[in-house]
Parts: C-alpha cells; structure tokens; sequence
C-alpha cells in the first residue's frame, strides 16, 4: 500500500515536469523556425544568397547524432527491462557521441572560418546564419549532454524505476528532438548552399 502511495505520488511529481520539457521543445523548435525564417527572408534579397558548399564535417557530425539516438535507445530499452548495466553502457555510448557532434560541429565552424575563409561577421550575412544555426544547436546540446548526465548519475545512484524511467523518458525526448533539428537543420543548408 505504501509502495503504491509512493509511486502515485512520484508520478504527480513528474508530471509538471513534463509539461515542462514540452514547452520547452515547442519553443526551441519556434526559435529554430524564426532564425530560418530570417534566413529565407535576408536571402531573398538580390546577391544574399549564401554560395558555400557545407563542410563535410555537416555530414560526418549529422551521421554521429543519429548514431547517437540508436544508442539513446538502446539504453531506454534496457531501463524498461531492467538491465541497468545495458543502460549505462548505452548511455555512456550516446555521451561520448554526443561529444564527437559537438567536437565534430566545432571542427565544421573552423573548416568555414580557416580553410573556406567564411567569417561570422561578414558582408553576406547568409554566411553568419552559418554560425548562429550550429552555435544555437549547440548550445542546446550542452544541455542535453547535462541531461544526459543527470540520467547517468541518477542509474548510479540506484534511483527509484518510476524515477529512472523518467529520466529516460525526458532525455530521450530531447535528444532525439535535437537530432531532428539538427537534419532539418543541415538539409536546410545544404538546399540553400547554392
């Protein structure tokens, strides 16, 4: 009887939270569509448009962050059937490919920056949406990388399942959230690369 008070009442707990990433999803996902939206609109404009062929680095960190969703669940899979050693493999997989995307995407900006002389602060400024779409994703994924942390400590810790699967549940939403947005992201540059 105690045991089932406690879980109804972790359930209400969570539930706000919830509703939280929720909105929190739909207002990063106005950002990105307001910040495309201006792309369309400057480069609309006669001699705006952004003539750069995307780094193949877009490619290779667009390969990782799917990669990187497979792993995502892979662990949740594993937390539903309680294989905690599965999960926090899994989990530590989609950790280090969260890193190679971030690394990877900070390799793009100086391939643009370095090799194809494409500078924030340019006279086109197609060029600086460039920067301003990968910077903004990125900061996105250093808080999903947080939360995934946060969900890797919490099946250290050896947490409450309701809790865990939460966990699970909220960083796999954002996660694979953010991978959406990056694809929409890079197959939008490279529509418009020419």
């Amino acid at each position: 009887m105690m045991a089932q008070i406690q879980k109804d009442n972790d359930r209400l707990d969570l539930a706000p939270k919830k509703f939280n990433m929720w909105i929190f999803i739909f207002t990063s996902f106005m950002f990105f569509a307001a910040l495309t939206s201006g792309f369309i609109v400057y480069s609309g404009g006669k001699g705006h448009g952004l003539n750069v062929i995307m780094p193949n680095a877009f490619l290779y960190s667009t390969i990782i962050i799917v990669l990187s969703s497979g792993t995502l669940f892979l662990a949740s899979k594993a937390s539903k059937t309680l294989q905690f050693a599965k999960q926090r493999l899994f989990l530590w997989l989609t950790f280090a490919l969260g890193l190679a995307f971030f690394a990877m995407q900070l390799y793009a900006m100086y391939v643009l920056a370095y090799k194809m002389q494409i500078h924030f602060v340019d006279d086109n400024a197609s060029r600086s949406f460039v920067y301003v779409f990968a910077g903004m994703h990125l900061v996105h994924i250093i808080a999903a990388i947080l939360l995934l942390l946060n969900t890797l400590w919490g099946s250290y810790r050896n947490i409450p399942q309701v809790r865990n699967l939460f966990k699970m549940e909220m960083t796999s939403i954002f996660w694979h959230f953010l991978g959406i947005i990056w694809i929409y992201l890079y197959v939008f540059l490279l529509l418009n690369q020419n």
